[in-house]
Formats: structure tokens, sequence, C-alpha cells
């Protein structure tokens, strides 16, 4: 059976939606993009809230009439996916659909108010015994996750309220009423990813690379707008029994997705760990400290990317533009799969094997700083009869940095192929006074950085996918070799590293 050489996972995280669906219509295409991924996940929630946006009404009857449209692709959607891993019924996901509080933010929060038919459902995932953590994705306002937070914290002692809000994670879409700022403020130890800027400032959020370029007017020249342009949706997503509920935007489409992007099981994201990025944008926490508020909150962090007019550009959103090909090229194949129950009229994932490990999970070795390890991908296959397979490997440095000026910090691993199709490859690790080597002290370390390669294996068939494995690789440096002078400022450490460069000295003033 062709269906069971496809991709395999060994686990579904825990889902739980909070949307302000009908403000505008980008939380119904987000809805739309969601449930084709939907057998990757363990759906537990779909809750209607308020926003700003929406302040005294919720519209959980628009997420039925996306279900309904569901109910039509589901049947097909399932002969595109591992039969260890089909998609859920059309019925099951209608019985998630809640109402949250018609208030907007706070007024939903305190003694002797109920929590809405929303909340009750919230809490009671909280509660529910499970080893994975729940997953909470803020598309609209977050009052229904703060009152269920504040009957928890009244309910509990402060030892069994920390046990079960250690078990949430939490993607905001920035701040869309009051309770975001008090949930951080009020419960600093929670996962907590959101951006952080002025009231409403949304083109300073990283979630806005999704599609965002042309409404906010930044990195003007470095994305490729091309795939989400009207005439491209129409002609690749609003198609078939599912596509045909996509609506049309209206400032900018799925504002909401990266939530869901970040957690997509492709080889690339690794959730408990923002700062590494992936499709949903990269993360890093704001409060590094043990002491003081020791907060939880992951915001925007920067990657640096050449764009398509050959420039490199510096951003937050650039953390997601990145790979708009390859998840815009994802949506419209699985738009595809909602059309045929053939097999063999669609595309499908490569499946990636580097050193006979299998799977998505991060790949993790141990290697000296300056030697040389072989990666192998020699086993990657497509399941598709016909498609050849393109191997990219690339060093994606930002993630091992802790500043912006990454070339000072992060030297590139060199990477060289070892047969002519690129699917096996040496790669060798910066010496230890490059990878080694604590930043300010300039003592060595005998574990240094963790240095993130990416493989990259896309197909040929049409559109195109992608499938990707992460490796991590622990320098080490058992013998303590290199260091140097210590410091006492950066600006030192910085100046030293021109000098040794010999490259011309960064003047920041």
């Amino acid at each position: 059976m062709a269906t069971s050489k496809l991709q395999t996972f060994t686990s579904k995280p825990r889902i739980f939606i909070l949307s302000d669906i009908s403000n505008e219509p980008d939380d119904a295409e987000s809805l739309c993009r969601y449930l084709l991924y939907a057998n990757q996940f363990e759906t537990e929630g779909l809750v209607a809230c308020t926003s700003t946006w929406m302040k005294n009404r919720v519209c959980p009857q628009d997420m039925e009439k996306i279900v309904d449209a569901y109910a039509g692709a589901v049947d097909n959607l399932n002969q595109h996916v591992h039969p260890d891993w089909q998609y859920p019924s059309a019925e099951h996901l209608r019985g998630l659909i809640r109402k949250g509080a018609e208030v907007y933010g706070m007024a939903a929060v305190g003694d002797d108010i109920p929590l809405s038919p929303g909340g009750e459902l919230l809490y009671s995932r909280i509660l529910a015994p499970s080893a994975q953590p729940l997953w909470i994705l803020c598309w609209g306002g977050t009052n229904v996750l703060a009152s269920v937070l504040y009957a928890i914290d009244s309910k509990f002692t402060p030892e069994d309220s920390q046990r079960l809000l250690s078990r949430i994670r939490v993607y905001a879409i920035s701040d869309q009423d009051d309770t975001g700022a008090w949930i951080r403020n009020s419960f600093p130890d929670i996962f907590y990813i959101t951006s952080v800027h002025g009231w409403n400032q949304y083109g300073m959020a990283a979630w806005t690379g999704i599609s965002g370029e042309k409404y906010y007017g930044f990195d003007q020249g470095g994305p490729d707008f091309s795939k989400m342009e009207k005439q491209w949706l129409k002609e690749n997503v609003q198609i078939g029994p599912l596509g045909k509920a996509y609506p049309d935007y209206m400032f900018i489409p799925e504002g909401d997705t990266p939530t869901f992007l970040y957690l997509i099981q492709n080889g690339l994201g690794v959730p408990e760990s923002p700062e590494y990025g992936g499709w949903g944008g990269r993360y890093a926490r704001t409060d590094v400290s043990d002491k003081g508020l020791n907060s939880n909150h992951y915001s925007d962090a920067v990657d640096r990317v050449k764009g398509m007019d050959g420039r490199i550009h510096t951003s937050n959103h650039a953390t997601i533009w990145r790979w708009r090909d390859a998840f815009q090229n994802d949506f419209a194949a699985r738009i595809q799969w909602t059309m045929t129950t053939d097999f063999g009229k669609a595309n499908h994932h490569p499946v990636i094997n580097i050193n006979d490990s299998a799977g998505l999970q991060a790949l993790r070795v141990e290697a000296e700083a300056g030697s040389s390890i072989v990666l192998d991908a020699s086993k990657t296959y497509d399941p598709d009869k016909g498609d050849k397979l393109t191997f990219k490997w690339w060093h994606y440095r930002e993630p091992s940095a802790t500043q912006w000026w990454v070339d000072a910090e992060v030297a590139e691993l060199s990477v060289k192929p070892l047969d002519n199709e690129n699917r096996k490859v040496e790669v060798t690790l910066p010496p230890p006074e490059k990878c080694a080597v604590e930043l300010m002290s300039r003592q060595p370390v005998e574990r240094g950085q963790l240095l993130h390669l990416i493989l990259e294996v896309t197909d040929s068939g049409s559109p195109p996918l992608t499938t990707y494995r992460r490796v991590l690789i622990q320098a080490t440096n058992k013998e303590l070799k290199g260091g140097g002078k210590a410091a006492e400022a950066i600006g030192e450490v910085m100046k030293a590293e021109a000098e040794r460069e010999a490259c011309p000295l960064l003047d920041g003033s």
C-alpha cells in the first residue's frame, strides 16, 4: 500500500484554539489551513472569542461552517496520509466548538464570574492527565485563557497551581485585548510566545512576516509575495470542498497561521525551543536571568535572509517569510489532496533518513571543535514514483548566537559534498577558539556552541514539497584548547575579533 511509505510521527501536539473569527476574514483562512494538518494534531478545543476588534460578540457558527466544508474533504485527505495518522472526523471537530465570554478582556475575569462554555472546556483540558503539554493558540483576545488561569489560581494551592500551569504552552498573535499583559505579569512562569510592541502596532510583530510586507511596508524587495497574491490563492487554494470556504483576505492573509506553522511536524521546528526557529518564526526569552521575575516569555528574534533583490534583510519578519515558498507549496499540495482519492494524482513529502536515523525529530551529535563528521542521507526516499530529490545542507547560524551580530559570535560550518547528488556530506566544525570559548572571559569550555545544520530535501512534484531534518551538533573541547585574553566589556571582544580577522572595526557610535 503506497500510504504505508508515508511519513509517520512520534506523537501529536495537543492543540486548543481561541479565535475571534469573523472580525475579519483571516481567522477563517487560518482555520481552513489548520484543518489540512489536523491529522498531525490532537485538537482539543475550538473556541470563538472576542478581541479589541470585536468586543461583545463571538461567532462559533462560522467555525461550524468551515468544519462542514472539511466534512466534504476528509475522506479524500485520508487517502494521502499514513494509515496510522488519519484525519479526525468532522463530527468530532464539531463537538469541540464552544463560545467564549461575550465581553471584552478583563470583564470576563474575576470572583463570581462564571467560566464561559469555552472556558470550562479549556479548564478541563488543562486538568486532564497527560504527558503532553497543551498548546493554546490565541488568534484573538486571551480572556478565555485569563479566566481559566484566575480560576485555577483561586481553587488550587500555589504548588498545585504551578504544576497545572507548567502543562500549558501559549502562542499568541500579539495582544488583542487587555488580558495578555495581565497573564504574563501574573503568571510569569507560563511558557508564552508573543510579539510585544506598542498597542496595535502589528507591523512590528514577527507574525506579520506570513504575508504582511505590502500592507505594513517592511523588508521591501526581500520576500516573494507571488504566492500570497489573490490570483494565486484563487487558483491554488480556493478550490475543492474545503478551499471554497477560504475567503478573500481584507488586510493581510492568515495573520494567525504562524501559531500552528510553528508546530507542524516537518522536521524543522523544535517546539520546546522557540529560539531554534521554524515555519512559525523564531523567538527568544525576554528575561534570561534566574533572578527577579524570571519570566518564561519569548518574543521576536531576527534572522538574516537574502531577499529576492539579492540584499541581506535582517528582521523578525524574515524568520517567517524565509520559509514562505515551502509552506505555500505545502498548502497547495494539501488542497490537491482534498480533491482526489487517487494517490498517483497528487504529490507527497520526501521521507528523510540520516545515518540510519529516520523520523522528524532533531538528530543530535557531538563532535570535537575543529573535527569533521560525515552525514549520510542516502536512504532518503520519495513515496511518489518518478520524483527526483534535491538535497540542500546549510548552517542556520542565528539560533546559536546570543546577540544581533552573528558574524562575531558564530563561525561557519564547512559542508563538503561527498557524492554528486549531495546526499552525503562531510561537515567540519570551526576550531575551538571559534566555537568553544566563553564570549566575555575568552576561557575555553568543554562544551561549546550548539550548532544547527539544516537538511532540506525537495522533490520534483507539482507543487514541489520539502521535508527538513535539523542536525544539532554539540561542539566539544575536551582538552580545553583555544581561549584568549579576557575582556571586561563587549567592545573589547569585538575589537579583538575584528583585529584577528583583519577586517575594519565596526563602530557602533
